[in-house]
């Protein structure tokens, strides 16, 4: 290749490389700056911050939790979906916890340093929210005390890896000395769990139990969203809270219930998603109309 044809060509790589690089680099953020401040546009532009008296609070596309130092409820907010990123809806560490419906056996039972399961976790919440609303806060799969009601069964098995005549059967999730949630199963009496001892050589067994099948506190308020900073909840998870709400303000159901309608959005575009309360501009618009009197 000729000298000239080889400067020729690296000059046209330069003059595209150059031209693009105004192009996409300079004139499109530009423009796109620029329609981001037109109105209508500049408030979802700016990150859709939410003011308070002069004052930056939030924003209405990120969650908050409304709980106390120690991670306690405030009994006078509506409370959001629960979080798995970071410490709660820390924008920086968004993502799910990536758990699945295997997740069934608690680490913590064993090694204190350890995890509960899923399961485990979706349980004691609904148990804490059942026993804070003053519903029934029973979900199939859990214990009374909030766990997963799951067994190791031990003994020999069959041909098809069943297992045939049971010899031992422990509450995996119950460590000694708690009681465990059932007696016995198939004639074996069970046994709660002793820290320390392997019970993998068992087969899981989940039990549904006596509890619902359309359980009182919604799936949304014991689950994360994939973001873990959703600022939404269900409308029937916000119904939930009502009665809570409106008696420790000392106000009628029927205007706390009011302001959950005026907060609920519903499908985008009329058919993508669900109905959804933003948690965080009602708790703001419930302290502005019906301030906590302590």
């Amino acid at each position: 290749m000729r000298m000239s044809t080889w400067i020729r060509q690296h000059l046209a790589a330069l003059r595209a490389l150059l031209v693009l690089t105004a192009i996409t680099g300079i004139v499109y953020p530009l423009a796109v700056f620029a329609i981001g401040q037109l109105p209508g546009l500049h408030e979802k532009a700016d990150g859709s911050l939410i003011e308070s008296d002069g004052k930056v609070v939030g924003s209405s596309l990120i969650g908050q939790s409304f709980t106390d130092a120690d991670g306690n409820a405030l009994t006078q907010y509506f409370q959001s979906r629960p979080s798995a990123a970071g410490d709660g809806y820390d924008p920086l560490s968004t993502g799910a916890s990536n758990l699945g419906p295997e997740d069934i056996v608690d680490q913590n039972v064993f090694d204190p340093e350890g995890r509960a399961s899923l399961l485990s976790t979706v349980c004691a919440r609904s148990k804490k929210i059942g026993d804070r609303e003053g519903v029934d806060g029973s979900r199939p799969y859990c214990t009374k005390d909030g766990v997963g009601a799951v067994l190791s069964v031990i003994g020999p098995r069959d041909a098809d890896g069943e297992i045939s005549r049971p010899v031992q059967v422990i509450s995996v999730n119950q460590a000694c000395p708690a009681t465990p949630f059932l007696d016995a199963y198939r004639g074996v009496r069970v046994e709660c769990a002793e820290p320390g001892v392997d019970y993998s050589v068992g087969r899981l067994v989940p039990i549904r139990g006596d509890a619902p099948a359309e359980p009182v506190v919604p799936a949304d308020a014991v689950t994360a969203s994939g973001s873990g900073l959703d600022p939404h909840i269900s409308p029937a998870y916000a119904e939930l809270q009502v009665p809570r709400i409106a008696r420790e303000r000392d106000v009628p159901e029927a205007e706390v219930r009011a302001l959950v309608t005026a907060h609920t959005e519903g499908r985008t575009l009329g058919f993508l998603g669900e109905p959804r309360v933003n948690v965080v501009e009602l708790n703001l618009d419930l302290d502005r109309t019906h301030p906590f009197r302590g």
